[in-house]
């Protein structure tokens, strides 16, 4: 059961994940010391999640210098993650999230519409995590191509 999605104020769900530089990050590792842009994207190598994870990588400098670090989840495998880095440069981690768990805790799992098909599966989000663990700024309604700029708007 997907759990009602997260806002600013709540407290983020902590997570450890394999990241495609081969370490489990956790939240925990952030808190206290970096801002995290944290975003949900359905599938490595779609159009739609490569307009999205090129619009980081893009504005990666700039949400840096804002304090923060980006780190793109999906169900995807370590392998797909670093084939998706590999050929698009990404310069952020991606993060596998295989079982869907960290996605539900966020609520950015669940029934969605497309080409008017009812399916289950990862909604696009992205939150804005604060030093303090809680949730300083959510979009729900994700645009992908100019995603970054949006995001560092709110940084």
């Amino acid at each position: 059961m997907p759990a009602k999605p997260l806002d600013v104020g709540d407290k983020a769900p902590d997570f450890a994940l394999l990241s495609t530089t081969g370490q489990t990050l956790r939240l925990a590792d952030y808190l206290g010391k970096q801002r995290v842009v944290l975003y949900f994207y359905p599938r490595d190598n779609t159009p739609g999640c490569t307009k999205e994870a090129c619009s980081f990588r893009d504005n990666l400098a700039a949400i840096q210098a804002k304090g923060a670090v980006v780190l793109g989840v999906s169900p995807d495998s370590q392998a797909a993650h670093q084939k998706f880095t590999d050929k698009f440069q990404l310069n952020f981690p991606l993060l596998v999230d295989a079982d869907k768990q960290t996605a539900q805790a966020y609520g950015a799992y669940g029934e969605k519409t497309n080409y008017g098909k009812t399916t289950l599966g990862i909604i696009r989000k992205t939150f804005v995590i604060g030093l303090d663990g809680k949730i300083a700024y959510a979009d729900h309604k994700v645009k992908t191509e100019a995603h970054a700029e949006a995001i560092l708007q709110k940084l």
